[in-house]
């Protein structure tokens, strides 16, 4: 989807910088700038530097697709602002969620290993993968709390886009649709960690069951 609208331009010459400038000045965001980032999909919004970050692909092009994604960043932005909650919550978590996920199936794997022995040794084991699977848990709350968010910020840049005049009424459907997808990957990020949630939570049982 991306690349089918990445080919289709603006007949205003409309670039994702000037979309991202035109959507953070109307809500007041003088202060936040926008920077260009070498990639393509590497945009993103950074509220520690209080900076967008635009790629190659997007910071100077002219396609429906790279305003969506600019204008999308720029929601992010606004979300921050406004002091949006799920993306509040998103970024307090960010810490724990790192860290889960980095100790999150050595424990389990350590503790599913300690699991056959001892009474004792068992009763490590099983610590060690409830831990495992609490760590990982955290991470299923970070996609979670993710949907929301990216939903949000893509129904932003969308109405930005069409009050603003950014994008004519045949262009939009483009950027939609764009948003669209990419708001898809964060669906089959949710459900791809619930799935190894739930399968480690199986072969937890299964092994209390042994």
């Amino acid at each position: 989807t991306y690349s089918k609208y990445n080919k289709v331009h603006t007949r205003s010459g409309v670039t994702g910088f000037d979309a991202a400038r035109r959507i953070l000045d109307a809500n007041g965001l003088y202060n936040v700038g926008i920077a260009r980032i070498r990639g393509e999909l590497t945009d993103h919004y950074d509220p520690r530097a209080n900076v967008i970050r635009l790629s190659d692909a997007t910071y100077a092009s002219t396609s429906v697709a790279a305003i969506g994604v600019a204008a999308h960043e720029a929601g992010h932005a606004v979300q921050h602002a406004e002091g949006y909650v799920p993306i509040k919550v998103r970024s307090a978590i960010i810490p724990l969620t790192r860290f889960g996920s980095f100790l999150a199936m050595p424990l389990f794997l350590i503790g599913l290993l300690m699991g056959s022995g001892s009474y004792l040794g068992y009763g490590i084991g099983t610590i060690f993968m409830v831990t495992g699977i609490l760590f990982f848990s955290f991470s299923t709350l970070f996609q979670l709390v993710t949907l929301p968010t990216e939903f949000n910020a893509s129904a932003r840049a969308m109405r930005a886009l069409e009050e603003g005049g950014v994008l004519t009424a045949d262009e939009l459907p483009g950027a939609r649709k764009t948003l669209s997808a990419a708001a898809l990957t964060y669906v089959a990020a949710l459900v791809t960690s619930l799935a190894q949630l739930l399968r480690l939570i199986l072969v937890f049982g299964g092994r209390r069951r042994d």
